[in-house]
């Protein structure tokens, strides 16, 4: 059976080897938040519903589960997508964006601002919402500079289909730290992490 396949349910598969494919993304994942500004390729290659990207399926099926709250975006909270995530996850969605584990959302469509998510509290932190942005490149975007851990000296990211005003509210976060909204930005088959610990200048 492949990925391309679909299950005795209708549905398109998931990963075709669960527990490896979960675990290699999870790698990936690991080491882009541990090298912020570092793009990483996702091995495995689940079948991707309309209108997500390789990578953000595989990022969702790798974190999402039935004790996480997701939020969809606009442009991604289709049926198509609903359907595929509560199949293959059990993830429950919700539309207060407040109170949500993770955030998917899809640049073409509209970034959303960072203030409609929680940055956690100073005694649980990793109550925050991670925000996963599916963008149309990830080295084709205006600068950003990257100081902080995991990186020597600077690192820069250049996602591109991210407004001003969104960098604008990512800078004001960084005096929030340890609390903050951990960011995954996908784009095809690879991903970059820009974690709450990282600070920009644009």
């Amino acid at each position: 059976m492949t990925a391309t396949a679909e299950t005795s349910s209708g549905f398109a598969l998931g990963f075709a080897d669960y527990t490896f494919d979960a675990q290699s993304t999870f790698r990936v994942l690991l080491d882009a938040m541990a090298r912020p500004g570092t793009i990483g390729a996702i091995g495995a290659q689940p079948e991707a519903p309309e209108p997500l990207d390789v990578a953000t399926t595989a990022v969702a099926l790798c974190l999402f589960d039935h004790d996480t709250q997701v939020w969809l975006g606009d442009g991604v909270a289709g049926f198509a997508v609903y359907e595929y995530l509560r199949f293959h996850c059990g993830c429950p969605l919700t539309k207060a964006s407040l109170t949500s584990d993770f955030a998917l959302s899809i640049a073409t469509a509209g970034v959303p601002g960072l203030a409609q998510f929680s940055p956690g509290t100073d005694e649980f932190p990793d109550r925050s919402t991670t925000l996963i942005v599916q963008v149309p490149s990830l080295e084709n975007g205006a600068p950003v500079r990257l100081t902080g851990p995991g990186i020597r000296d600077t690192a820069e990211l250049r996602v591109a289909g991210i407004p001003d005003y969104f960098w604008a509210e990512r800078r004001e976060q960084q005096a929030m730290f340890p609390r903050g909204i951990d960011l995954v930005f996908t784009c095809g088959e690879r991903l970059v992490t820009l974690p709450r610990s990282t600070e920009i200048e644009v």
